[in-house]
Order: structure tokens, then sequence, then C-alpha cells
């Protein structure tokens, strides 16, 4: 059975207590705590006839199959594919209808991871295991029941929304979300991971309220930069693409991919600033084009080339034909497998923002200059994820999130165990930093941004920033003897 990794409604007024105290109790709780149904085990060899008689009189509508040393599921949703089979029910077997390796979680497990499963592959229920072996089952209903007075999950509204103006009010609850969890002390990587699959949950809804399905089936829409990495929280600009299949023509490609921006902007998500949306010829081609834009990025060609390299880097599928991203990130590989010189430059991007250090140094006691600011993301959160993302490509490892890719490094002897866990530490505290500071802002009516006032922040905050500074410069270092910047 396959492991993997709907949110509730953020109401108009989330900071009622009965609502915090769901929310609380659905990222604390695990799987076990929830009301889980007992399964129906069936053999595999039973006809259809004799399984749906059973499950009727246990008032039953799934149910467990056993087949040999495989456990698949079977559903009441299933019946379709006999009816349009033709064949008396009594002579199908009901191994020719279940789905083997269905989706599963440990009742160990966070309630929260199996909240995440279901919204990621748009399943309506898990089997839950007990040493390995199958205990209930979890379903959407139950997760609904588990938090007994919130009327639906977002995503639940997003995949059910039937207009665009139905999604939007889906996406417009998830600010709400944000300021409830972070209020009652939830992790930011625990939120932005969360707010991750719901802004996909979004956007693919959206994608399929407004593309037709020819386009949907020969495409791939992505999210890059931190939207792909899983570590944007607020809502601060749009990075995606499409990637069509060779030979597909649409004439209302343009059409679409301009809705979709405008719709996206007026759920909430600002165009980005650099272009690096699908409704932009750049990022919406066929995948033959599209290579030849890689070799473009990687030969030098393009001045932009290496920050696009970047952007790309951090591609996640979101609809579509996934097969159609992963031929252009083999692609990209392929370019580099061969470029150490190309890799040292393009890691030397994160050593490009000063540190000033003339004021830092004075942080926990800000001495004078009270009223000065430093950028998050320029001296601190931006070293980090591009120095990692560097190491990760030069280890050809897949993740996209930055605390991933750490552990891959590790897992491949790329970074000591210790180095990793520090600028781990420190990325989480950056970005809850980041969070408290826009959420701060967005109070005060000012757009959310990366600049924070040293005057704001409290003694230990100024402290933890301060070590935190002292662990991106120390990877910067390490950065350096690692790709010998001095000899470029």
């Amino acid at each position: 059975m396959s492991r993997a990794e709907p949110v509730q409604e953020a109401s108009p007024a989330p900071e009622s207590g009965g609502a915090r105290r769901e929310f609380v109790s659905l990222m604390t709780s695990r799987v076990g705590e929830a009301p889980l149904r007992k399964p129906l085990f069936v053999e595999g060899s039973a006809d259809l006839l004799t399984l749906c008689r059973e499950l009727a009189q246990r008032g039953l509508s799934e149910a467990l199959i056993r087949d040999g040393a495989r456990v698949g599921v079977f559903t009441t949703t299933n019946l379709r594919e006999a009816l349009l089979s033709g064949r008396p029910p009594a002579e199908i077997s009901a191994r020719e209808l279940a789905v083997f390796k269905p989706f599963s979680v440990s009742v160990e497990d966070e309630l929260f991871e199996a909240m995440l499963l279901m919204l990621r592959h748009r399943v309506r229920r898990l089997v839950v295991t007990q040493n390995g072996e199958a205990v209930g089952l979890l379903s959407q209903l139950d997760l609904m029941a588990f938090m007994a007075s919130h009327s639906h999950l977002i995503a639940l509204e997003a995949e059910q929304a039937e207009t665009v103006e139905d999604l939007g009010a889906a996406a417009r609850q998830i600010d709400g979300l944000i300021r409830l969890l972070r209020k009652d002390g939830v992790k930011v990587e625990t939120i932005a991971r969360l707010v991750g699959e719901l802004n996909r949950q979004i956007f693919r809804r959206l994608w399929e309220l407004l593309a037709p399905e020819e386009l949907r089936a020969n495409s791939c829409l992505i999210v890059m930069g931190s939207e792909g990495r899983g570590e944007q929280i607020i809502k601060t600009d749009q990075d995606n693409a499409l990637l069509l299949r060779d030979g597909f023509a649409c004439p209302r490609l343009e059409e679409v991919t301009e809705a979709f921006t405008r719709a996206l902007i007026g759920f909430g998500y600002p165009p980005c600033p650099g272009g690096i949306m699908l409704s932009r010829p750049l990022w919406r081609q066929p995948l033959a084009a599209f290579r030849r834009t890689l070799d473009g990025w990687i030969d030098g060609s393009d001045p932009a080339g290496a920050l696009n390299v970047a952007i790309f880097l951090d591609a996640a599928a979101v609809a579509g034909d996934p097969a159609l991203l992963e031929e252009a990130r083999a692609h990209l590989d392929r370019g580099l497998s061969d470029n150490p010189f190309w890799l040292s430059r393009f890691a030397k991007a994160a050593t490009q923002f000063g540190e000033e250090r003339s004021w830092w140094s004075r942080l926990p006691g800000l001495r004078g200059r009270e009223a000065a600011e430093i950028d998050l993301k320029k001296l601190a959160i931006f070293p980090i994820v591009h120095g990692v993302r560097s190491l990760a490509l030069e280890a050809r490892l897949k993740e996209l999130g930055t605390a991933a890719r750490l552990n891959g490094l590790v897992a491949a002897k790329k970074i000591q165990p210790k180095e990793a866990r520090d600028l781990t530490e420190a990325l989480h505290f950056l970005m809850a930093l980041k969070l408290e500071n826009n959420l701060r802002q967005i109070g005060e009516g000012k757009p959310p941004g990366n600049k924070v006032a040293l005057a704001d922040l409290g003694r230990l905050e100024r402290q933890a920033l301060s070590d935190c500074l002292a662990v991106v410069r120390e990877f910067k270092r390490f950065l350096a003897l690692h790709y010998r910047f001095d000899a470029i």
C-alpha cells in the first residue's frame, strides 16, 4: 500500500475559540484518535453480486479485498465499471474491480498527514494500518466528523467549485486559515506544507474550469520557485508555466492562459514582477521548444538564463501530464552533466547579496540605527535556498523542498548532519519571522514584503536572527570552498 504525504473553512471570524481548538486538534491528533471504520475483508475470488449483498447487509460502501498477498479497496463507485462491462455481476470477481496498492496511513501518523495525502492525491478514503496490518478505513467524512462544527473543508469547496467565482471564495479563505494556525503556534513548516497543497488544489481546479479537456490532456501545468518547493505561505507572487506536448495546437491557448493569470490575481495571488507566468509566451511552450530554451539558458546566450534555471529547478507538476515536466528536467540534467564551471557560477549567486556587517553584528542590543531594516529574503533565506539548490543539482537529487534536499544531501554524504540541521532550523526560523512580519504588514494595510524593521523584533528574536545570519555566513564559506569561487 502506497504511503505519502481539504482544509477547514476559515470563517469570517476565524478568531473564535472553538475554531482555534478544532484546528489545533487537527494539527496535533493522531490518525488512531479519529473515528475509523472497521474494514470488511472479502476474498478476491468473491463475485460482485455476493460482495454487494454483503455490503448492503452491513450498511457499508467499501470493502478491503484480499487477493493472495495483495490488499485492495472496493467501493460502490467501482460498480460503474461493472455496469459498463455488460457482464452479469455474478460473473465478475471482486479482484477485477478492486484498486490495489491503495494509499495508506498508520494509526501513529498525524491526522494532518492524512489530510495532506487525501488532498494531494484527490482520494476520499485511506487504509489505516497498525504494525503493517490494515485495521480500518479513514474517509473525508470521518475527518469532517472529527472536526465537528466546521461545515466543510476548503479543499472540498475548491474541488466542488463550479465557477471561477466559487473557487475564488475558497481561495480567499486561506489567508484567514494562516492567521489562525500561526496564532495557535502551529509550526511554520507545517503551515507551509498545508498552504502549498491548498494552493495547488486551487490552481488545479481553476485549470479544469478554464482549459478545454484536450488542452489539459496535452499539457502540464507547473508551479515553480517557493511555490514549487512548498515554502511560500503568504501570497506574494505567481511562478507558473505550461509545457505543451509537441505537435499539439490549441487555438484558444492565449485566451485561456490570460484568463488563468487574471483569475489568480483576483484570488489574491499577485502577478510575478519578472513575468514568470504562463500568460507569457516564454513560459508556455511545446516541449521541444522549451528544450531549446533550456539550452540557451545553460550556454549563457540569455542573460537571465541562470535565474530562470534556478526557478525551473523547483518546478512541480500540478495538472496534466507530469511526464512532460520529467522530460524537460531530464534534458536539463543532461545539459549540465559535464559542466562544472557553469554549476560553480550558478552556485556563486548565493553570495551575491552583502551582509552589511556594520549593523547586523549589533542585532541583540540594537545600539544605534534602530530604524534599520533587513531584507530577510536577500540576506538570509535566498543564500540557504539557492546554496542547497545548487548542491542538490550537483548531486542529481529530485527533492524540491529545501529541508528535503538537505536530508538527501546528508544521505549522499555531501554535507554533514549538524550543518544540515543548523540550516534547516535557520530556514524555518526565518520563514516564521517573515510570516509574522507579513501578517503585521497586512494588518497595517501594507503589502507583504521581505524587509523587517529591527526595532519591531524582540530581544530573543534579534539574538536568534543574529545566530541565523552566522549560520548563513558559515554556509557561504562552505560553498566558496566547495565550488572554488576564487577561481571564477
